[in-house]
């Protein structure tokens, strides 16, 4: 999400809270806010989706292969 969203939202909640907000502009915000949780929850997945467990037997399970439906890209050398 982009830094000029992230202040948009914040004017728009300072906005609501000292005399509330027209009906486009809190339609506005909601689309923000979606928009916002929507990235955070990407970043995550994303950060999630990177992390190896290595198992009482020894084995690898990557997260994102078992639960996020990735299959990660074997490289040759």
């Amino acid at each position: 999400m982009k830094e000029e969203q992230i202040r948009r939202i914040n004017e728009l909640y300072h906005k609501s809270k000292e005399g509330g907000l027209t009906e486009e502009e809190k339609a506005e915000q909601q689309a923000l806010r979606k928009a916002y949780i929507e990235s955070i929850r990407a970043s995550l997945r994303g950060q999630l989706n990177q992390i190896d467990i290595q198992e009482k037997d020894g084995t690898v399970t990557n997260l994102g292969e078992k639960y996020g439906g990735l299959g990660r890209e074997k490289t040759t050398h």
